[in-house]
């Protein structure tokens, strides 16, 4: 069966990268694959492209994720997973969402595709791999907080006295009668 598939190609404008390097390998696979192009009608080849400068400014993943959740692609196949997403964590979310769906997220580079039993073997692997890391993250800083609280930091907010009326003067920063303002 074919299924509506979404090109996409990521740039970035600040280190002067050209979305063509991008181009044939996409074409190649899409003709042998022998899907359909879903196209974004503003590009020539119906590429969706992002040539940015900024993590946070990705007008065409988030229009490929839109179609994909809407049902109107049926994937999106990209070069590598570092042109898709740029973190870990970001990948295995959509890994992980769209593995649920039924949608391809195809990496030409690294051989997956979500529509096999392999590259959802290999997604499963990688999001084992994201979750170790956030733990060794996360057993880390515990170890560091203990040090720094054995060798007597005070760490974290500091503590208020429940006992203490917080409708004080000194509470609110103003001045106890008798008192001085601090020089």
């Amino acid at each position: 069966m074919n299924k509506k598939i979404c090109l996409y190609a990521r740039v970035s404008k600040t280190l002067d990268q050209h979305p063509e390097n991008q181009y044939a390998p996409l074409l190649d696979w899409l003709k042998a694959s022998g899907n359909i192009l879903v196209k974004d009608d503003t590009h020539k080849l119906g590429i969706f492209v992002d040539e940015v400068s900024s993590k946070d400014t990705r007008p065409k993943k988030e229009e490929v994720l839109r179609l994909m959740r809407l049902g109107s692609a049926d994937g999106v196949a990209f070069v590598a997973l570092d042109r898709w997403g740029r973190t870990m964590s970001e990948l295995v979310l959509e890994l992980e969402e769209f593995s649920r769906t039924d949608k391809s997220l195809i990496s030409l580079k690294e051989g997956i595709d979500l529509s096999t039993a392999a590259g959802r073997l290999m997604a499963h692997v990688l999001a084992a791999m994201a979750n170790f890391e956030r733990e060794r993250i996360r057993e880390r800083t515990l170890l560091g907080l203990a040090y720094a609280r054995a060798r007597g930091k005070k760490l974290g907010r500091p503590f208020k006295d429940p006992a203490r009326n917080a409708t004080t003067p000194e509470s609110r920063g103003g001045l106890v009668e008798g008192s001085r303002p601090a020089n």
